[in-house]
């Protein structure tokens, strides 16, 4: 059993984004497409071809195609987490691959760190893990909105927008899970619609509605969905009327260890002093009297 909480209804989001895929709405993929883009662009600065590889929750298979087509990946797999006695298991065997890649997945599971441990472990030797998804302050705005509507009418707020992983865990958590050489930054992409019923249209049609487990069973009524509306454009619309929806975009790039790798020295094995260093730069920015004399 995972320690972890639950989070999020597992079951629902496989529902919905299924129902996502059938529908198969236009342009309704485009933040995937963009983190599918940022991937393959950074898979492309590793001098290295890949043999296996596998893809972890991406909601299509967009990025495997991606990755194949890019002519560095020889075989990749598709897989997500099954959910056996409460833990969230990847079903991969140990050392398999030596890639390891996710697009707009990992903000759906409940336990993080457990996760990040089972895709190391899947990893061989100098693999690579390389995976976008959603976190910060993704949906602030939404987040914000339907709070003040639903305590204005309510007298109290109930759960309806994820929270997502801070920037500043996520290199902890990879080293943590025990990898080597992270590297973790962001990218906000602010997405600008007519109203926030826009915005709710095309998170549903990406099969990204409200999963937490313990979301409020009452639905949202249409004084409070009329309100929050209201709430949205006084609080997050630009000069023409339109409103700012955030999205970032964590980006992590980690290895699984091997001995090839640049190791960092061990604490008392340097060979010089960094007081030495900082004076002799500091002697070297000062003008030597030769020169104040030539002035």
């Amino acid at each position: 059993m995972s320690g972890a909480p639950t989070i999020f209804d597992s079951d629902l989001l496989a529902l919905r984004q299924e129902r996502a895929r059938r529908m198969a709405v236009p342009g309704a993929d485009f933040l995937l497409r963009q983190a599918v883009d940022e991937l393959a662009d950074r898979l492309m600065t590793v001098n290295r071809r890949f043999d296996r590889a596998v893809d972890i929750g991406t909601p299509t298979s967009a990025l495997a195609e991606a990755l194949q087509a890019s002519g560095q990946v020889g075989t990749i797999e598709r897989t997500s987490w099954a959910h056996v006695g409460g833990a969230e298991v990847l079903p991969l065997e140990p050392a398999r691959f030596d890639l390891a890649v996710s697009a707009l997945a990992l903000q759906w599971v409940n336990d993080l760190p457990g996760m990040l441990t089972q895709i190391r472990r899947a990893l061989a030797g100098d693999g690579l893990l390389l995976a976008i998804f959603a976190g910060g302050e993704t949906l602030m705005e939404l987040r914000n909105a339907l709070a003040g509507a639903e305590a204005e009418l309510r007298g109290g707020a109930g759960p309806r927008v994820a929270p997502f992983a801070d920037l500043r865990d996520v290199g902890s958590l990879l080293q943590r899970a025990g990898f080597a050489l992270p590297v973790v930054d962001t990218d906000r992409i602010t997405v600008r619609y007519d109203t926030m019923f826009h915005l709710v249209r095309d998170l549903r049609a990406m099969g990204a509605g409200n999963v937490l487990a313990d979301r409020d069973p009452r639905p949202l009524t249409r004084a409070i969905a009329g309100r929050a509306a209201a709430l949205y454009a006084e609080r997050f619309a630009d000069a023409d009327g339109r409103i700012r929806a955030t999205f970032d975009f964590v980006s992590v790039s980690a290895w699984a260890p091997h001995e090839s790798q640049p190791k960092p020295l061990r604490p008392g094995s340097a060979t010089a002093r960094l007081e030495d260093a900082v004076n002799a730069a500091k002697r070297a920015a000062l003008p030597s009297m030769n020169d104040d004399k030539a002035d």
